[in-house]
């Protein structure tokens, strides 16, 4: 069938994108032969406008023909000033200017607001009003910025990924980091709803300890010598990039399919003093990885006291673990990110850590209100 219009034109703050923002997007694709999305975001509003451009891409990127383009708008919105319309209207014929369909007049406007009608006619063009009562997606930014959580389903991975409360476990070995993550992601999939979603991101640091040690035993048997233990291997700061660099991707690849919270058995900043444990300095690159990290909701260090070392054959430093319980301590206090130290039996951490999520969820995303 032909596109009944030529150039159609979606605009919004899309603050965050949701299902409702898509369906006004996907049916100005099946309706026109060209779409220009605009995002018009203001300073004062907590997603950047570049974020907010790049999820609206990645969502369409299987329609060639929509273009996304994103504004600086901080104007105040005034619907019965014909200058702050005026305004309006400008920056966005500015950005569908930037855009790749800007030699093409724009005919047609898909809206699902009351201002439907006066936009269309400043750009003389039709009035496409989907859904004014939201019955088919019933979902708003305003909803979403209130409660997340609710309104999971209504996200995009990367805007999943965004809004996931990253909770970190680490601590020195064989303190419970690993039992605890598991422990707390399994209690929230419990939970149901949006929860049931909640992933869980390992130590990559483990992983490529166990390979390191069975290549290193199998070249050991193929040249008749001794068996290597753990403590044999070499660490090398190149080792401790990779580590830093996979931990960071399997967390944000998680954090797209994943649920409101994200569980991590360590991350970048834990690597930052495993490397100084093992080669006595922390370098550059594992501290810039560290640095670009999305932020996290929560640190939980596990304390060593109260947790006997076991040594499973991959471990080898029980008399350093009072250091580095300290060493983190300092590394956490001097980071700025809120962490908290558990202490006592499995039950007894694994409730302190689900009471500090509770208390995360609680406070909500303090997100700034919008430009009005």
């Amino acid at each position: 069938m032909t596109a009944p219009f030529g150039h159609g034109l979606v605009i919004g703050k899309f603050y965050p994108p949701h299902a409702g923002h898509h369906f006004l997007v996907r049916a100005a694709a099946e309706s026109c032969r060209r779409v220009t999305v605009v995002v018009m975001a203001a300073d004062v509003e907590s997603i950047p406008l570049a974020d907010r451009v790049g999820w609206l891409r990645e969502a369409h990127a299987d329609r060639p023909h929509v273009a996304v383009a994103g504004v600086v708008d901080n104007i105040p919105v005034d619907y019965e000033s014909d200058s702050v319309w005026a305004g309006h209207v400008a920056l966005m014929r500015e950005a569908v200017a930037a855009a790749a369909h800007a030699a093409v007049p724009v005919d047609a406007v898909f809206t699902s607001e009351p201002y439907g009608g006066e936009l269309a006619r400043r750009f003389s063009a039709a009035d496409v009003r989907l859904d004014p009562p939201r019955e088919t997606f019933a979902v708003s930014a305003t909803a979403v910025r209130g409660d997340p959580v609710r309104h999971w389903d209504a996200l995009e991975q990367p805007v999943r990924a965004w809004f996931a409360r990253r909770v970190v476990v680490l601590g020195a070995e064989s303190t419970g980091t690993t039992t605890l993550s598991r422990d707390l992601a399994e209690a929230l999939r419990r939970r149901g709803g949006p929860h049931a979603l909640t992933r869980w991101v390992p130590e990559y640091g483990r992983e490529l300890t166990v390979a390191k040690l069975a290549v290193a035993r199998a070249l050991a048997a193929r040249r008749g010598l001794p068996e290597p233990t753990v403590f044999d291997l070499g660490w090398s700061d190149a080792d401790f990039e990779a580590v830093a660099a996979r931990q960071s991707a399997d967390e944000d690849r998680a954090a797209r399919n994943g649920g409101p919270v994200l569980v991590c058995d360590t991350d970048a900043l834990a690597t930052t003093v495993w490397q100084e444990r093992y080669v006595g300095r922390t370098t550059e690159a594992v501290r810039l990885l560290a640095d670009a990290m999305p932020p996290r909701a929560l640190y939980l260090l596990t304390g060593h006291e109260d947790v006997p070392f076991q040594d499973d054959g991959l471990r080898d430093g029980e008399e350093l673990r009072p250091w580095m319980t300290e060493r983190f301590r300092k590394v956490l206090s001097g980071r700025g990110a809120p962490w908290l130290e558990v202490r006592g039996d499995r039950t007894a951490r694994l409730g302190l850590a689900l009471e500090a999520v509770d208390r995360l969820l609680d406070e909500g995303w303090g997100l700034a209100a919008p430009l009005g």
